[in-house]
């Protein structure tokens, strides 16, 4: 996922950046896999060295290919989550 569809499907279509601050500060207390978020154009965007490796690896392990050293291809490895049914929604089923 990006940061974007993150914070589009937490009601919050503009909120990319804070995405990016929480994945930062809470993942490790709260074990979110932060290594899965990327930026829109596919691009791992942690710019220190450690940080980017650190990342990269984990998505190589995960079967996750790179066509450029930082950048995955959307189109084959972008999750696009189910839409969750509003109440309003599913009283009409």
């Amino acid at each position: 996922m990006t940061y974007g569809q993150i914070a589009k499907h937490s009601g919050s279509p503009r909120g990319a950046r804070q995405v990016v601050r929480i994945l930062h500060s809470m993942s490790q207390k709260y074990n979110l896999p932060w290594h899965r978020v990327v930026n829109s154009k596919g691009e791992i965007g942690i710019q220190d060295e450690e940080g980017f490796l650190q990342q990269k690896n984990a998505l190589e392990e995960e079967g996750i290919t790179f066509i450029r050293d930082r950048k995955i291809d959307l189109n084959m490895f972008q999750y696009e989550p189910i839409p969750v049914l509003e109440k309003a929604d599913v009283d009409l089923i």
